[in-house]
């Protein structure tokens, strides 16, 4: 007799097939969208996470993701937009998919409600650059930016839904070149190792032989101007040569 297999670590909402419902009644879903939206703080080496308090039931008075429901026309690419710009303003914003969450009993809703409709949220994660952000509301309705280490327990699912977009932050900024989307136009190397530093932590690589990889990569162009901060060498603005990058785009890792 074969073992059933084991429980997948990597799957939020899993359950196994003995607690699985016996029903044949289709279920009945509302559909929300919930962002975790991430900013890096180089300034201060923090990871920012933004946190909004609720103030209805069910989970008045707790913290949660930005999110809202899909209303009656509206695309969930268009609600995820909705539930950004009612929250931040942003000038450069990288935004896509991250997973759908639909497991039973997510929502307390679900157990209140007498046609049994379910609640069903699709998540999405964004990287905005921290200067380039203004918080809407900020202390009127509860409104903020956290540091990962300091997140509180937060309403419905969505502590899980963070860590699974902190697992695909860290994967995106490993082979693709999101970084550069959050960076301003031009930058220094430093500029970038900070960021991959505050992000992946700052033994995924050391300065010099972080630097001395993305030179060889070819995809920086130096634009012959040098910027002096501090009593330190002036030190060369690059920029990101998209064109360059093409050719690298389905190699894994490219950036360490």
């Amino acid at each position: 007799m074969t073992k059933p297999a084991d429980k997948p670590a990597n799957k939020p909402g899993y359950r196994p097939l003995e607690s699985l419902p016996t029903t044949t009644d289709l279920a009945d879903f509302k559909v929300g969208v919930d962002t975790v939206i991430f900013s890096v703080d180089t300034e201060q080496n923090r990871l920012l996470v933004l946190l909004v308090m609720r103030h209805e039931k069910p989970y008045s008075g707790y913290w949660s993701l930005p999110g809202t429901l899909v209303r009656v026309g509206e695309s969930l690419e268009a609600a995820a937009d909705r539930a950004l710009t009612e929250k931040i303003r942003v000038n450069n914003l990288y935004l896509e998919q991250l997973f759908t969450f639909g497991g039973p009993d997510r929502d307390p809703r679900e157990a209140e409600d007498a046609y049994n409709i379910r609640y069903l949220s699709v998540s999405y994660f964004a990287l905005v650059r921290y200067e380039d952000t203004a918080l809407i509301a900020d202390g009127v309705r509860g409104i903020a930016w956290y540091p990962l280490s300091q997140v509180p327990k937060l309403a419905f699912d969505h502590n899980q839904i963070l860590t699974y977009g902190c697992k695909r932050l860290r994967s995106k900024l490993e082979y693709s070149p999101v970084a550069f989307d959050v960076l301003p136009e031009t930058f220094t190397l430093s500029d970038v190792y900070q960021l991959y530093a505050t992000v992946l932590g700052e033994d995924f690589s050391d300065y010099s032989n972080f630097r001395t990889r993305l030179l060889k990569l070819g995809i920086l162009e130096d634009t012959k101007v040098k910027t002096s901060r501090g009593a330190g060498r002036p030190a060369s603005l690059y920029r990101f040569d998209a064109e360059a990058f093409q050719p690298l785009k389905d190699k894994p890792m490219v950036f360490l």
